[in-house]
Order: structure tokens, then sequence, then C-alpha cells
């Protein structure tokens, strides 16, 4: 029993060793074509212009793999109105809005993200407000790699009902493209925007 376990592990180590000296022996550089000179005529090449061309039209887009963030752009948190110019004193405010949440979700085909977008506040009265209705101005930006590619502000009538002194709103911008072509950065704004 000793003797066949000891003669079926030399053989194997024999074969093993047989096919490591074979290997061995192949030269690499003939197995990719002749080694250092084959490296040194990469090192040089260069693709037509007719090459790179049709490797572009060929190529699939890119496609994105996260829906861009959505953030509240600073100073565009809240809104705030008072009466005769009274501005910060709290006596004087006659309504207040306020951005409670914001959502967005995407679509991505053929090197497009298309883009739905929403936001959720209240519009509340202060102690010199008297309003039925109060307007909400909101602004909804997309930014790509520093660059403004959307902007468009949304005026919402938002009706306050007695003896309510708070009332919500809701806005959703639906079907916004933004052009991918990959790597860049992308964020998706939202905020008051009192600005006349």
């Amino acid at each position: 029993m000793i003797t066949t376990l000891t003669l079926t592990s030399i053989l194997r180590f024999s074969t093993l060793g047989g096919l490591a000296v074979l290997l061995a022996g192949c030269s690499m550089g003939s197995m990719f074509g002749g080694g250092a000179a084959s490296n040194a005529d990469l090192q040089n090449a260069a693709a037509t212009p007719e090459a790179v061309a049709q490797a572009q039209t060929s190529a699939l887009p890119v496609i994105a793999t996260e829906c861009p963030p959505i953030k509240v752009r600073r100073g565009g948190e809240a809104m705030y109105y008072y009466g005769s110019g009274r501005v910060g004193d709290a006596k004087a405010l006659q309504y207040q809005g306020v951005i409670d949440e914001t959502s967005r979700n995407c679509v991505v085909s053929n090197g497009q993200i298309t883009v739905n977008m929403g936001v959720t506040g209240r519009v509340l009265l202060g102690p010199a407000g008297s309003q039925s209705s109060v307007n909400a101005p909101i602004r909804f930006a997309v930014e790509r790699d520093g660059q403004a590619i959307f902007s468009e502000k949304y005026t919402l009538s938002v009706p306050l009902t007695p003896p309510s002194q708070t009332a919500e709103f809701v806005k959703v911008v639906e079907n916004v493209t933004i052009p991918y072509l990959g790597g860049e950065s992308i964020t998706i704004w939202v905020g008051f925007d009192t600005r006349g």
C-alpha cells in the first residue's frame, strides 16, 4: 500500500515537473508577436481619424448608474413676508413658507437621464397675516459640472381657508431630460425664489 502511494506521488510530481520545463522553454515574446519589438511598435502606434470616428459611432452610450441628488438651495429653504417694510420684526410677519420634503426619480435611456422631481412644503400665516391665498415661488434647476442646464420658476397659489392658519403645497415637474456623457457631476436644486 505504501509503495503504491509513493509511486503515484512520484509520477504526479514528475509529470508536473515536465510540464513546467516545457512551459519555461516557450518564449512569451513569440507567443505575443515578438516581445520587445512589438511593445515598441505599440507605444508608437496611433489610430487614424477614421478609426477613431468609427469607434465613437459604434460605441454604446454611457449609462448613468445613479439618479442625481436633489438638494434645497441654501437660502431657499424658507421665505418670509413682512408688512410695512418691517423686515425681521416678528409682530409684522404676515406669512412664511417652508420646504418640508424633496423627491426625484429617474429613467436612463440612450445616454439621457429623464427626471421627475418634486417638493412639498407649507405656508403659515404670521401675527400680522390675514391672506386667504399666498403665492409660493418655487424654482427647480439642474446643474451639470457647475453649469445650469435647466432652470424654471413656478408660482404656486396656496389657498388658506379660515380658520386654518396653514396650508400645504406640492409641486412636481416631470420629464426633464439631462444629456449624460459620462462622469459629469449633476445636482438637482430646489428652493423658494422670491426675486422679482
